[in-house]
């Protein structure tokens, strides 16, 4: 029985792991563009900062900017699921091509994802010294 599926097994396997590949890579991908995102926003920080927005305010702000984004991300990977679900129909065994729990957990696990590595981004917001970044060009 094992040499039977041991080719099934190995088709499982891999699309597992180009997946893990694939979110690996995102997360990179949106800690470069959320860093490189703050990075450009160094003045406009140290302004609110200088007019009295708290770390928390900036923080918020960074992370709600990250997870809007993320849910952009996370509709229109819905809206290709349900556009490639009849396609993809015939790979999967005992298991309906749009199944609502994978779906939704696959989802969350990318926000989850996303929000993780924004979070690094808006935590160096937070510690923006106003005066440091008002003299920057």
């Amino acid at each position: 029985m094992d040499r039977r599926l041991e080719s099934r097994r190995f088709n499982t396997l891999l699309p597992g792991l180009f997946a893990g590949l694939a979110v690996a890579l995102a997360a990179v991908g949106v800690f470069g563009v959320g860093s490189q995102a703050v990075a450009r926003r160094t003045k406009e920080i140290g302004i609110r900062m200088a007019l009295g927005a708290t770390p928390a305010s900036v923080l918020a702000m960074v992370v709600k900017e990250t997870l809007l984004l993320a849910a952009i991300g996370v509709s229109i990977g819905l809206g290709g699921i349900a556009a490639t679900s009849r396609l993809l129909a015939r790979f999967l065994y005992g298991v309906r091509p749009a199944e609502p729990v994978i779906v939704a957990g696959v989802a969350m696990a990318l926000i989850a994802v996303v929000a993780g590595s924004g979070l690094f981004p808006a935590r160096r917001a937070m510690h923006v010294d106003p005066m440091i970044a008002l003299r920057e060009d």
